[in-house]
């Protein structure tokens, strides 16, 4: 069973077209305007309540009257309940009101510097706790459930509520007009829409969820303060911006309305601890007002009308600092609002991005390029007709292959990838027609089986040891020293399709053949998101890696994880050991790691990694540890494929959700296999590099 105190929330996006008001297959909710919180609460005796904010900061202290509330509850219980929700403030009629309520009830501290002035208590400034979804019910782990079921359980539980300090989120089922007319009327923030059969993903932020704002508010980076004018104590304004991925801010305006006298003494003790003579901006900023820097840590939330074409806000209001976010993690919003027709619309989820590939037969013969799937292309369409006839009439079956192997395959129409319903048949078809570019890349390779039968919300599981027997076709090897009796070997059709049709849904080959096991005939470096990353970050430290590897004449190859990384191979010359790869790996790394400490880092335990970096992994090259390979497929929610990438895509602006299993196979049409230059390659020179590197 998870710890509480270890779980991170799940997190709503922000599309960049609004979500339908109306579909059958969400629940709408008020996106409250207070502080995320995971609950604890057990029976006792005594009862114990804790409560964490979204970045696992401790806040029971703070709200001592929820915990009382909560505890008072806990005596009803039969078994530890985590929950999820929003501490909000409240207003006079004891409605929910805005984040800027909550201020005096929060302790913002800098290293030399703490308020004296003391928090706001209870009865000064009450707050209550919104709960929406239901995370643990005794020994039951929920998270993996619908959100209907979640929600019933829920409902379920706080039944016996009697304070006024617990409530639980309103929720409405398929139609959103209602509760966003009333939101539009009292001013909410927005609401939050949410996939009704979606499972819980702790940590992540996920489509799954989507934010349909109306007033407009975000959080930003306070990088310094203005001279004050009149009769203003401390400053005129602060100046605000959003995080880079080298650490710097981007300018966003100023701010210089919202502050209570309370809260201009606060702020001024806190600038004055974080002052700096470095301008934080990679481009000073002209202010009205003579201006004082300060370390960007410091994070104001701030309400504001619309953000300009140039960047700049319009209208901003402050509202209050925050303490559950990293400055770091804070990145430019999407800042422009728009009237939401109130339509109807199919599905809940932002469509998946279109393939920016869609004229690719145009492109490839203006290109000159060979389509690398055209040979294989009637072949394919023979096993996927066969596919599809199976699927259309929910019969299990064997499949021809065109070597005279066939494959048995059952539950076709299982759904694997709840977003956009694909299915195990979606899967079994694209292996077979990205195949020609798949197996060479798994080609004698031993084979590391990820196998979720449920899909990817299901539970997964690892095997090693191949099954027994396997069917004609498919190869087994028995490694040397090896204590799994005998494993997958890729490179056939048949092992390829067997493997999917066991609901294994990537690839994960050893670096190393199995003629030359202790070997690798290639190294890589796994670019690791922690909570709070983001994508654009991720290419920045590809981008440091590649100026590494290129200074030292190394040449490298990207591609996306298919989930939510990006590796970069490097391939080796024959005989190079392990350990001397991943030594040359963990040098770049620690590197790169030292050059730009706020975004990456090396750090091996989890606890111990900043919120917002990235794990810039080099332990991947141990023997016989596995990374999805290229064009496998990926158990990520929006159907990913791990894409080889040129480096001038890498310096340029990708997203992972543009690799998927629909748009990947356009893709390859139009800029060939990128991948097989790690085959053609004579391998890196690492003692080389290395000289060039001291």
């Amino acid at each position: 069973m998870f710890l509480a105190r270890d779980l991170r929330p799940m997190l709503a996006t922000s599309p960049d077209a609004s979500p339908s008001l109306v579909d059958p297959r969400a629940v709408y909710e008020p996106k409250y305007d207070g502080i995320r919180a995971i609950v604890l609460v057990e029976a006792g005796p005594p009862p114990l309540v804790r409560l964490w904010s979204r970045n696992g900061n401790e806040k029971s202290a703070q709200f001592p009257e929820v915990v009382d509330a909560l505890a008072t509850w806990a005596a009803t219980l039969d078994g530890p309940v985590v929950l999820d929700g929003e501490i909000v403030a409240l207003d006079a009629r004891g409605e929910a009101a805005g984040f800027q309520k909550l201020q005096g009830r929060i302790n913002v501290s800098v290293p030399g510097y703490r308020s004296s002035a003391p928090a706001r208590t209870a009865e000064e400034q009450p707050a209550a706790f919104v709960a929406f979804d239901l995370l643990r019910d005794g020994d039951s782990d929920l998270r993996a459930q619908p959100l209907t079921a979640r929600r019933a359980a829920l409902e379920g539980r706080v039944a016996g509520w009697r304070s006024p300090l617990l409530r639980l989120s309103e929720q409405a089922v398929g139609d959103g007009r209602e509760l966003y007319a009333r939101a539009d009327r009292d001013g909410w923030e927005g609401l939050v829409v949410k996939r009704a059969a979606g499972p819980y993903r702790a940590g992540k932020r996920s489509p799954e969820w989507q934010k349909l704002k109306i007033q407009l508010q975000d959080e930003f980076v306070v990088g310094g303060w203005t001279s004050p004018r009149g009769g203003r104590r401390h400053f005129g304004a602060l100046i605000l911006g959003t995080a880079n991925p080298d650490g710097t801010l981007t300018y966003v305006g100023d701010v210089g309305t919202g502050f209570p006298d309370a809260e201009l003494d606060r702020l001024a003790g806190l600038l004055a601890a974080l002052r700096t003579d470095t301008c934080p901006f990679a481009t000073p900023p002209k202010t009205t007002g003579t201006a004082q820097w300060v370390t960007p840590r410091l994070v104001a939330q701030v309400r504001y009308t619309e953000m300009t074409d140039e960047g700049r806000l319009r209208h901003p209001a402050y509202l209050g600092l925050r303490d559950d976010k990293a400055a770091g993690a804070v990145r430019a919003p999407r800042g422009r609002r728009t009237a939401h027709p109130l339509r109807t619309r199919a599905a809940v989820a932002t469509p998946l991005p279109v393939s920016p590939f869609t004229s690719a037969k145009a492109r490839r013969a203006r290109s000159g390029l060979p389509d690398p799937l055209a040979a294989w292309t009637p072949d394919a369409a023979a096993i996927v007709a066969q596919l599809d006839d199976l699927q259309a009439r929910r019969k299990n079956g064997k499949v021809a292959l065109p070597n005279g192997d066939t494959v048995d395959v059952t539950n076709l129409d299982k759904v694997f990838w709840p977003l956009g319903r694909r299915t195990k048949g979606d899967l079994l078809r694209y292996y077979a027609q990205i195949a020609p570019l798949l197996l060479p890349v798994i080609a004698d390779r031993p084979l590391v089986m990820k196998r979720l039968p449920n899909g990817v919300d299901g539970q997964a599981f690892y095997q090693h040891r191949a099954p027994e027997p396997v069917p004609d076709g498919v190869r087994i090897e028995t490694l040397p020293d090896d204590d799994v009796p005998a494993r997958l070997v890729g490179g056939s059709l048949t092992t390829l399709l067997y493997m999917a049709q066991l609901a294994s849904i990537s690839m994960d080959p050893f670096f190393s053949t199995v003629d030359a096991l202790h070997t690798p005939d290639m190294v890589a470096i796994d670019l690791d998101p922690q909570p709070g990353a983001t994508f654009a970050q991720i290419l920045e430290v590809a981008r440091w890696v590649h100026e590494i590897l290129d200074r030292v004449g190394i040449e490298a190859f990207p591609k996306t994880s298919g989930s939510e990384g990006l590796h970069i191979f490097v391939p080796l010359r024959p005989g190079t050991p392990y350990q001397a790869g991943m030594l040359f790996c963990q040098i770049v790394a620690t590197m790169v790691a030292t050059a730009h400490p706020r975004v990456a880092t090396v750090e091996r335990t989890v606890g111990k990694r900043r919120p917002g970096t990235i794990y810039v992994d080099y332990l991947q090259n141990i023997e016989g540890k596995t990374l999805a390979c290229a064009y496998s497929a990926r158990a990520s929610a929006f159907a990913g494929v791990s894409t080889p990438l040129t480096w001038n895509e890498v310096h340029g602006d990708v997203r992972p959700e543009m690799f998927t299993l629909e748009t990947i196979l356009p893709r390859v049409r139009e800029v060939g296999d990128l991948w097989a230059g790690t085959r053609q390659h004579e391998g890196a020179d690492l003692l080389g590099a290395l000289e060039k590197l001291r």
